[in-house]
């Protein structure tokens, strides 16, 4: 038998999204090769200026060449840095036989770069070429050319519909034990499971007769009443949403990821939990990511950037109101929110703002989180300093930008990845409670 001939390393060729989605991505692909058509450097030029995160991602990638370029030509095949990496280049020739930009009738630069692509594999006939894009329109133009395409995989999640939602019903729980947990305040593992439970998973214990709401404490190892709590005057309406509280308000739990569907209350509880909160932190921060409507930017808007600004931070704002208005006039604790809002002890920002901030002993909501990439959700967290808690929440079918979907998302990433850490606590909330028309919408429309 003659010997197995040795695979030759994959070629993948690179499109502007998959950069400004993670600009690391170039160390993404192990062994394999890694080609950057002129064009999307072309493209990341345009993408460079601004305060959103597709112009930090434009400018970082732009610095992570210029680093690889010192002393060498970039047209050449040049080592990447880390273990086990393969190679990467920059494509000039844009020209190929059959000629995107003639199929499409186009001269955009989508075409050029299917050009460099089709390029590639003629002149590498011996590997395996492969467009990698979160343009889906993208692939499907590459395909039709003969071209290999996929999704940058990357921070994706498998299955969606198997995401970890934080939350069990158990049914013919012994009266006993339900009672023990009333009385005592807990109760040991095995007298319900047979093993540990993933770390501050919730549970809803029931019987014939009685339930009760409980979780699974890592840090004592035993099932533990969740008590129903009132936090600023906010009441939670079932059971997902104690839950929501009590994650919220466990100073044992640093990470908190809350998602549900428009109506469940995910913002207003994250900044009731918040406000009670506020003697432990330094200053809360309440922050989402700009996304424009119709892909406008923000530019567009009359005023200064705090009349721009306004538009995207009045669904926050609106939480605010909602939770004064539960005061009486005169009530201090109702005086207190906009006290605090005069005095920068509760800031409300557009996300991008935080950026480069120290974020240490501070309370700081992410609103709108699967709007962010996975890479986005990492930068934030590592962020954080000392005795500082982040609550991230969202909708993961929701998403407003272009080159995210429900796989890939920072949200689902962080839900996926993080369920088993002792300091992050994750619930799904799946009821609505913002009215009878909200939820008759979510449900038929």
């Amino acid at each position: 038998m003659s010997p197995k001939k040795k695979q030759q390393p994959k070629i993948f060729v690179l499109d502007t999204s998959v950069i400004l989605y993670n600009h690391t991505a170039l160390e993404s692909f192990a062994e394999n090769d890694v080609a950057i058509p002129i064009s999307v450097l072309e493209e990341l030029d345009n993408f460079k200026k601004g305060n959103d995160t597709k112009n930090f991602e434009a400018r970082e990638f732009i610095r992570v060449i210029d680093g690889y370029s010192e002393g060498r030509s970039l047209t050449d095949w040049i080592q990447l840095n880390g273990n086990g990496l393969g190679r990467f280049r920059v494509v000039m020739e844009e020209n190929s036989t059959p000629d995107a930009r003639k199929v499409f009738g186009d001269n955009k630069i989508d075409h050029k770069i299917l050009n460099a692509a089709i390029r590639l594999q003629q002149e590498n006939n011996d590997r395996k070429v492969i467009l990698v894009t979160k343009d889906v329109n993208l692939r499907l133009k590459a395909k039709s050319l003969n071209l290999f395409a996929e999704d940058f995989e990357t921070g994706k999640v498998k299955n969606v519909d198997d995401l970890y939602k934080g939350k069990s019903t158990i049914e013919g729980v012994n009266h006993d034990i339900i009672e023990k947990i009333y009385q005592e305040g807990f109760c040991e593992v095995k007298e319900i499971f047979d093993e540990a439970p993933i770390p501050n998973h919730y549970f809803i214990l029931k019987n014939s007769k009685t339930s009760v709401l409980a979780t699974f404490n890592p840090f004592i190892r035993k099932i533990e009443r969740v008590e129903k709590r009132t936090a600023y005057n906010i009441k939670p309406r079932n059971a997902e949403q104690v839950f929501a509280f009590h994650a919220i308000m466990n100073p044992n739990v640093k990470l908190v990821t809350v998602q549900g569907v428009a109506g469940t209350g995910k913002t207003l509880i994250a900044l009731a939990g918040a406000l009670e909160q506020r003697r432990d932190f330094r200053q809360i921060y309440l922050a989402r990511p700009i996304v424009p409507l119709s892909n406008k930017d923000i530019g567009y808007l009359p005023g200064d950037i705090k009349s721009k600004l306004n538009p995207y931070m009045e669904p926050l704002y609106d939480n605010l109101k909602y939770i004064q208005n539960t005061f009486e006039e005169r009530d201090k604790d109702g005086k207190k929110v906009q006290e605090m809002l005069e005095s920068e002890k509760l800031v409300v920002t557009p996300l991008a703002y935080i950026r480069g901030r120290s974020l240490s002993n501070i309370f700081f909501i992410v609103d709108e989180a699967q709007n962010l990439t996975p890479h986005e959700v990492k930068t934030i967290i590592t962020r954080a300093g000392e005795n500082t808690k982040i609550i991230f929440t969202g909708d993961i079918y929701q998403i407003d930008t272009p080159y995210l979907d429900t796989q890939s998302n920072g949200l689902s990433y962080l839900i996926d990845r993080m369920h088993h850490h002792p300091i992050h606590a994750h619930i799904t909330l799946e009821k609505g409670e913002r009215s009878e028309l909200a939820n008759v919408a979510n449900e038929l429309l």
